[in-house]
């Protein structure tokens, strides 16, 4: 009796647990690129030092109730690069460096689970702050062995037919002479391409398949590889917030089956390339507001909504701590602008009015931009090597030769001086194999507790969906 009872019971949680699989509707996947671990604890540690505390005040992805930990070497490196990394979280299989979409013998493609769920019949979304193409979201629909093979890249996203695509632009889309830019070539596969959250609200709803992307204003001084970075931003730029909300709301309109959206926050890995401190906070609470538009998706829908939130690697080997056991995390609320921004300005100040480039008027915006004697004061010998970074430029000046690179050289010392008073570390300005954080909340979402593999995170996710993993 008592072994038929046991028996009864597991079947019955096997059919609750079948039940509660099915019900997954909506898969939100956040990748925070270059974020490990320590870029969550400075950003927390930040926000208590503003509240004159010690210690730290949650951000919300951090405060999700599974939390675990996640290795990141590739099939070739014990270091991996985005490439490899994103292909790991997309596909649940490790790459060579570099690779995006296939097999370490550079050949055989593999699928990603944005495919999965579009064969499920799941409408599909991807969007970034960086260029579509990049190699982060391009790892949910590419097949290249190089990275950099942008244009072939945008005939993949041309090809994979999803739904719903977000980030600056293409990176590189008039590549091939002779050939339709990529642009034309997404338009002739059928998608509608809106410039900016506005003109998405007027138009984009009505589109068959849609890319939204970021101004043309942006990305003539961009590039086109990124949106401006959440510290520089202005109410007329397109925001990972914006894209959420836009994705949610076409995506809605385009299945009643649900959805997946894959969501990259790739400007947090470019801010630790470049050491740039109060760069990197301000973009992981940009990526936070936009996981707050998936959370207040997932209160209307907690039985039917899946979020995960991982990194593809660490980025910088940052450290709070450079000796003396205390943190001055508060001063950089006196940054204003990203390190390429300052660059930008005092260039443009530069070019506009040379005669009136002075080391009083760059001091002026050191103050205004980087509080430096205002809210932070600096010692002699941080004086002094801002002082030699002008005589520098002024030479230059002189000499009218590579004023730019000295310029430059300037905020490169700038940002150095901010990490020292604030008593942050660098190890270097390239990836690490540092663990990253995985944060969940859904049904079936606490087998992301503990270390994980990256590669099992993909798998993990296509089960409490439902989607058949290839």
């Amino acid at each position: 009796m008592k072994l038929r009872f046991l028996s009864c019971l597991l079947a019955i949680v096997i059919t609750l647990s079948a039940f509660a699989e099915s019900q997954v509707k909506y898969v939100f996947y956040f990748i925070g690129d270059g974020m490990g671990v320590n870029q969550i604890n400075v950003t927390e540690t930040y926000l208590a030092a503003l509240k004159g505390k010690i210690g730290f005040e949650p951000i919300l992805m951090s405060s999700l109730p599974v939390v675990g930990v996640v290795n990141t070497y590739s099939a070739t490196n014990g270091v991996t690069d985005s490439a490899a990394g994103g292909t790991a979280l997309a596909t649940g299989h490790k790459t060579k460096n570099g690779a995006i979409g296939v097999l370490e013998d550079l050949e055989t493609p593999i699928t990603s689970i944005a495919a999965w769920a579009q064969k499920a019949g799941k409408a599909v979304g991807v969007a970034t702050t960086v260029s579509i193409t990049h190699a982060t979201p391009a790892s949910f629909y590419g097949h290249q062995p190089k990275r950099q093979m942008y244009y072939e890249l945008g005939q993949d996203l041309c090809k994979s037919d999803y739904d719903f695509f977000a980030g600056s632009d293409f990176n590189k889309p008039y590549v091939k002479e002779g050939e339709p830019s990529l642009h034309e070539q997404a338009k002739a596969a059928g998608y509608t391409i809106v410039k900016g959250y506005k003109e998405y609200q007027k138009k984009g709803r009505q589109a068959n398949k849609l890319i939204l992307l970021q101004s043309d204003k942006q990305n003539e001084k961009l590039n086109s590889e990124r949106v401006p970075y959440g510290i520089d931003q202005t109410k007329d730029d397109l925001t990972l917030e914006q894209m959420v909300r836009a994705g949610i709301n076409y995506l809605t309109s385009k299945r009643n089956d649900g959805f997946f959206f894959a969501i990259e926050g790739g400007l947090i890995d470019w801010a630790c390339h470049r050491n740039d401190i109060g760069n990197v906070i301000n973009e992981v609470l940009d990526m936070d507001k936009a996981v707050k538009v998936a959370y207040e998706f997932y209160q209307q829908h907690p039985d039917e909504t899946i979020i995960v939130i991982s990194a593809d690697h660490e980025t910088g080997g940052l450290v709070m701590g450079t000796g003396p056991y205390e943190l001055h995390t508060d001063l950089l609320k006196y940054q204003r602008c990203s390190i390429d921004e300052l660059k930008w300005l005092l260039n443009e100040q530069y070019k506009k009015a040379p005669k009136k480039f002075t080391w009083t008027a760059v001091e002026k915006q050191l103050k205004e931009l980087m509080g430096f004697g205002t809210g932070i004061t600096l010692n002699q010998k941080q004086s002094d090597r801002l002082q030699n970074r002008w005589n520098a430029i002024e030479k230059a000046m002189q000499d009218n030769d590579k004023v730019k690179d000295r310029i430059n050289d300037l905020c490169e010392t700038t940002k150095h001086i901010l990490s020292e008073v604030a008593m942050i570390s660098w190890a270097s300005g390239g990836h690490s194999n540092g663990y990253v954080p995985i944060y969940a909340i859904g049904p079936g979402t606490e087998v992301f507790q503990g270390r994980i593999d990256n590669i099992e995170i993909a798998p993990a996710m296509a089960k409490i969906a439902g989607y058949e993993a290839e």
